[in-house]
């Protein structure tokens, strides 16, 4: 629930009041942006458990360097990036442990659709999964590029100040995932009306879920 002493406070004077000893500043940044930290750690990372982790990580690692925070970004962009950082680190180290094929797919189930309605057609979930697999199969960099401008709807420009990249390098990461993805997806590309080239039937990128669905993240409150 919003704390209304923060009504109408900037993101940025709130962490200033965190780095000035406020014990509740942190938690109501927490509050303002841990449902779209979480759905972007959800679809990058494909599993709920290590979504939370690299949410909470990230979230720990902002609460320790707010000191450093200089304002060149927006405070969003700043969470982002580090949300982003996090989950590349565990995508890279997940990379070595890989199982098999199946269960990658099953881990992954949830990544472009996590709130799914449970009575969905199978059909649907069963494309949810193709989707989800072959967006496991890009590298980190260019799935971190996808997941922030194809379903989480950001600009190039937002997504390269996430990444921290020039824009052009957001374009180039996407143009090379969406080439690598087309081949996998072929098969589920269907006509559409008045064009007699087929398109991928790609469900839309879900909107960013709600904070009762985002695991409980802690901010503030003096520790980290």
């Amino acid at each position: 629930m919003a704390d209304a002493a923060y009504n109408g406070v900037e993101d940025q004077d709130l962490l200033a009041r965190h780095v000035d000893g406020d014990p509740n500043a942190f938690g109501e940044l927490v509050r303002r942006h841990r449902d779209r930290l979480w759905a972007v750690a959800l679809r990058t990372l494909g599993d709920r458990e290590e979504a939370a982790d690299a949410v909470q990580d990230a979230l720990i690692s902002a609460y320790r360097a707010a000191g450093a925070f200089r304002g060149q970004a927006a405070v969003t962009t700043w969470l982002h990036r580090i949300t982003v950082n996090a989950c590349l680190d565990r995508v890279r180290k997940a990379t070595s442990r890989r199982t098999s094929p199946v269960e990658d797919t099953e881990r992954l189930e949830h990544l472009l659709e996590p709130h799914e309605p449970a009575d969905a057609p199978a059909e649907r979930g069963d494309l949810q999964r193709q989707l989800a697999a072959a967006l496991d199969t890009l590298p980190p960099d260019q799935r971190a590029a996808l997941v922030l401008v194809d379903m989480q709807g950001y600009s190039v420009t937002e997504a390269a100040r996430v990444l921290e990249v020039p824009p052009g390098t957001v374009k180039s990461r996407c143009s090379r995932g969406r080439a690598k993805l087309l081949p996998l997806l072929s098969h589920l590309r269907t006509p559409q009306p008045g064009n007699q080239s087929p398109r991928t039937s790609v469900p839309p990128a879900a909107h960013a879920p709600d904070a009762t669905d985002s695991p409980a993240v802690k901010g503030g409150g003096g520790r980290a």
